[in-house]
């Protein structure tokens, strides 16, 4: 049986999900912005025709912004998960084997539907995710994962093909490999792209029929690979089950400099209470946990990062225990003087919870603190983010992150919700 693949993208993702509540952006510039408004993270198709780019700063294009009215939105990272989390409920409709790729792609395997008419049922996952979340996407489809994700980038560029691209037996593959360059390709990083490029090969095409031996010598097993999914040739099947994570980091970066210990003990404490939301949802322990603090480089020439790695020596998902242990990073972490910047906690030596080993000398009673935190999430998750949290984090939290254009959470929390006057 011929394998079939189908690439669902969504189209400007962060854009996008803002526009689904509020119509007064559509048709005009808008731009969503990083962490602390810093720069530029996702652009709509007016904003790309002014020649605004991904990671430019905003003070680089404050002329543009008021000769053109372009709106700026900080991320709204809470309405973004939930509207991708919709996304991929909607495809699931169309295939049994989906495996997210990333916030706002997924693969399907169409490989057993060998008699429909492949454009066609591409439409119909398009006109579905639009109806069922008002988000837009378009719809890559190939004999391979690689090619399915090339037919894509073109189905958003051709205005003829709305949105869809098959790339299955058609003249139209060589035309697309033609057009792409090797920098474009999924898989191929910067350094390997510039070597294609330094020995002639620049396009898709000219990679797809380069030789196998020249090939393998240069890029090993992974460039010939590529080469054989150009050819058409599956050597990548969607993984429906994604692997298991090897860790788990929250970080940030600071409204402004932090210079005092105890603030950043607040912003350490928060950042492990949100991996901690995130570990139980994994249903997983961790093992041991990482602290970092960043230095402002203007202020400190001797070192920009400490780090600080604690062995935990009971795997816990309890909020409380990885709060304790962080707290001790943050103090053999910081140095008095610095000014930091930012700020995180990766928790690793991740392990599943129905796999927790007792250790005899533990004296927590581990099954009072999971249903301490299970009580503990449930009440989050009905009555909005943050409204039970450690008094270890703080209240004011003066250190957290600027968000001046954020848009409401319409969809996690109840007071966001989006009014309607008759």
């Amino acid at each position: 049986m011929q394998p079939v693949f189908a690439l669902v993208d969504c189209n400007n993702f962060y854009v996008s999900c803002e526009r689904v509540f509020n119509p007064s952006l559509e048709g005009r510039p808008v731009v969503v912005l990083s962490n602390n408004d810093g720069c530029v993270v996702s652009r709509s198709d007016e904003a790309k025709a002014l020649g605004i780019t991904v990671g430019v700063p905003v003070y680089q294009i404050r002329a543009l912004i008021r000769t053109h009215g372009v709106r700026l939105l900080s991320s709204n990272y809470a309405l973004y998960g939930d509207m991708s989390r919709r996304v991929m409920e909607t495809l699931e409709q169309f295939s049994p084997e989906v495996e997210v790729y990333s916030i706002d792609e997924a693969f399907l395997n169409l490989s057993g539907l060998s008699r429909i008419n492949r454009t066609e049922y591409g439409r119909r996952i398009l006109m579905t995710v639009k109806q069922w979340t008002g988000l837009p996407v378009s719809v890559g489809i190939a004999a391979t994962k690689t090619l399915a994700k090339l037919a894509t980038r073109f189905a958003k560029r051709a205005a003829e093909g709305a949105g869809v691209l098959d790339l299955t037996d058609t003249p139209n593959r060589e035309h697309v490999l033609a057009e792409a360059a090797v920098g474009g390709i999924w898989g191929l990083g910067e350094s390997a792209a510039r070597r294609l490029e330094s020995h002639g090969i620049c396009t898709a095409l000219q990679l797809r029929d380069a030789d196998e031996g020249w090939i393998g010598k240069h890029l090993g097993v992974v460039g010939l690979r590529l080469v054989r999914e150009l050819r058409g040739l599956s050597c990548f099947s969607v993984e429906g089950c994604p692997p298991p994570k090897q860790g788990i980091a929250v970080s940030r970066t600071f409204g402004r400099p932090v210079e005092s210990l105890e603030e950043l003990c607040e912003a350490v404490a928060a950042y492990t209470a949100r991996a901690g939301e995130k570990l139980r949802r994994e249903r997983l322990l961790a093992g041991g946990l990482w602290v970092f603090l960043t230095t402002t480089r203007l202020t400190d020439d001797s070192r920009d990062s400490q780090s600080v790695f604690l062995d935990l020596p009971v795997p816990t998902e309890d909020t409380g225990d990885l709060i304790r242990y962080a707290l001790r990073g943050v103090e053999r972490a910081f140095t008095a003087g610095c000014r930091y910047k930012k700020a995180g906690v990766v928790l690793t030596e991740l392990t599943p919870a129905d796999r927790r080993q007792i250790d005899l000398f533990d004296a927590t009673d581990r099954e009072k603190s999971r249903r301490l935190m299970q009580t503990l999430d449930r009440l989050n998750q009905r009555m909005g983010a943050g409204t039970i949290r450690y008094a270890a984090a703080g209240l004011a939290q003066p250190w957290q992150a600027k968000f001046a254009h954020r848009s409401p959470a319409y969809t996690t929390n109840w007071q966001d919700l989006v009014q309607v006057r008759a």
